[in-house]
């Protein structure tokens, strides 16, 4: 009850931001021009890569604006989950938000692509489909229910982690609570690989496999240490059946109301934040995977993909029966 409470409060605060910032500008001459107080939440912590990225956008941002625009950001999932804080981005009460790839299924479901199981072939893949057209015309599509592309922030793949049972086949899902994301393609591939899919917040993963509620999850090595699920969590295996990337995601109605000039340095602040980011990704991986079996004791093992990828199979065959989701598939194949 107290964090509902502190959600409404934050959102009371927000709406009355709006009402401000038609009133105020700058004192100076120097932009004659409306100051913007831009509000932007996300789910992470100080130890996420994704946390500082984002501050190196805002940074950026005010920056390139002399000021005029500004951030206030709400971190570790204050103003909801990732759907709730798309939500109030769609209906223009949060300018932006970061979300996970597989959340804005549920808002445009082209973007079901993203939460498929081995769409990408390797890292090399992911990136060359992330830079391609491919994704851009997503962007420009998500225009239609009132969202705003602006970038990508690699997540790296998606494999493994449980309490207590190291996974190297898939019958050894069989009968595990596996939390997943809140979208249909999420669940669908854990039902096929025989796990029993356990929709649950991203905050709540730690406590839900502390106390038994779920028996593993599934993400990168980082989430074992920017959320500490390594101190609950001691075996993680390298399945990588997804690579989901989060997405810095604006609402419509901030971008229709920001000049030419600041929609440029919205678009350039966040190339070089995402370009730092991703940069910098294989390095935390590193470091995460050291910390993780040196101070937490989990384990790490490889496994044989192949059984995974087969179980799979008819969920992608089942998408493919859509000729835009087939052609996007068929699209990013190409790039192989």
């Amino acid at each position: 009850m107290k964090r509902a409470k502190t959600t409404w409060l934050i959102l009371a605060v927000l709406l009355l931001g709006i009402g401000v910032l038609m009133i105020v500008g700058p004192s100076t001459d120097a932009a004659e021009q409306e100051t913007k107080k831009l509000t932007m939440g996300h789910i992470h912590n100080p130890n996420s890569p994704v946390y500082a990225s984002l501050e190196e956008f805002t940074g950026e941002l005010e920056e390139r604006t002399d000021g005029v625009i500004s951030t206030d950001i709400y971190t570790e999932g204050s103003l909801g989950g990732e759907r709730v804080m798309l939500e109030l981005v769609q209906n223009g009460v949060v300018d932006m938000a970061k979300v996970n790839g597989g959340v804005l299924e549920s808002f445009y479901p082209d973007f079901s692509i993203f939460s498929l199981p081995y769409v990408f072939e390797d890292e090399e893949h992911f990136k060359k489909v992330m830079q391609s057209e491919i994704v851009k015309n997503l962007y420009k599509e998500l225009e239609e229910v009132g969202l705003h592309g602006i970038a990508y922030y690699d997540a790296g793949a998606r494999s493994f982690y449980t309490a207590d049972t190291p996974i190297q086949t898939p019958e050894d899902l069989h009968g595990l609570k596996i939390r997943t994301m809140t979208n249909t393609t999420s669940i669908r591939t854990m039902e096929l690989l025989g796990a029993s899919p356990t929709p649950l917040p991203a905050p709540e993963v730690y406590t839900g496999l502390q106390q038994g509620v779920i028996d593993g999850a599934e993400s990168s090595p980082i989430a074992l240490t920017d959320a500490n699920h390594g101190e609950v969590a001691k075996f993680f295996s390298y399945d990588e059946h997804t690579r989901i990337p989060d997405f810095l995601i604006m609402s419509e109605k901030t971008w229709d109301s920001l000049t030419p000039e600041q929609q440029q340095a919205v678009e350039e602040s966040a190339a070089i934040s995402s370009e730092n980011h991703n940069a910098r990704w294989d390095q935390l991986i590193e470091e995460s995977i050291k910390k993780a079996e040196d101070e937490m004791g989990v384990t790490f093992n490889e496994l044989d993909q192949a059984p995974f990828k087969e179980l799979v199979q008819p969920l992608i065959e089942e998408r493919r029966e859509d000729p835009k989701i087939a052609k996007v598939l068929d699209d990013i194949a190409a790039l192989e």
